[in-house]
């Protein structure tokens, strides 16, 4: 496998760290973009516990200064972007009719502004270079809908509509995109989501439930998808929207 620079945003817990990881173990050289510092740090110490490369990038991909600064530092640090995965993301369970504005537009900057920003800011020097790839995080909510998640699953439909957009656009050029999309799966956030809700447990049985393998998935299990579809055995697959469910999906 190529040693090639990877970006991961989000990736200092959970999800992210796992795949930070998992490209890591196919030596790539990862920039760990995140916006808690010290969550990145440790993201680098586990890489480079495994004898692999990275560095932490502060990084809010709400903040598009924050996004060209972070990755003129990969640039600078490391060379030419040439994997990006997008995993950076935030929800909270809640009816629409209890949501405002302010919820919406943190949704939204977050899990679909945010996407754009990398894209918008790696895919140049991809193009130059006639290679790339670009995984971004979705979610099966944004394939079926998901019940207190509906700004949150319009986002993530949101992703999973533009990446196959990039992925025609840039057909040609030696750059694929393709989005993964996890069911429920143990991480920090899905906790705290859970403990923000009333009935913790029985959210909880109820996603384990909802899975026809009947648990919730770990970060490992996405982590392996995103690198298969970011190494170089996957050039011929792009525009593809992948669910890493259980089951949960099956499309």
């Amino acid at each position: 496998m190529t040693e090639r620079v990877a970006v991961v945003t989000g990736g200092g817990r959970g999800i992210g760290r796992a795949i930070c990881r998992a490209l890591a173990a196919d030596r790539r050289v990862i920039a760990v973009g995140d916006l808690r510092p010290a969550e990145a740090a440790e993201t680098v110490g586990a890489i480079e516990a495994d004898g692999g490369r990275a560095i932490a990038v502060e990084l809010d991909v709400t903040d598009t200064d924050s996004v060209r600064t972070g990755l003129f530092q990969v640039a600078d640090e490391l060379g030419p972007v040439e994997v990006l995965v997008n995993c950076a993301g935030w929800d909270e369970l809640m009816p629409f009719l209890e949501t405002d504005e302010a919820f919406w537009d943190r949704i939204i900057e977050l899990n679909y502004k945010g996407v754009l920003r990398t894209t918008h800011a790696c895919l140049p020097s991809m193009i130059e270079a006639g290679f790339g790839r670009i995984v971004n995080i979705g979610s099966d909510a944004g394939r079926v809908g998901s019940s207190l998640e509906a700004v949150y699953s319009g986002a993530k439909g949101a992703v999973i509509a533009f990446t196959k957009t990039i992925a025609r656009e840039v057909a040609r050029t030696g750059i694929t995109a393709n989005t993964v999309c996890p069911g429920p799966t143990a991480t920090p956030l899905l906790d705290e989501i859970v403990e923000a809700s009333a009935d913790g447990d029985k959210v909880i049985g109820a996603m384990a439930r909802a899975v026809p393998m009947k648990r919730i998935g770990q970060p490992e299990e996405v982590a392996s998808a995103v690198a298969y579809l970011a190494s170089e055995s996957a050039g011929f697959i792009t525009g593809q929207t992948l669910s890493v469910s259980g089951g949960l999906t099956m499309a």
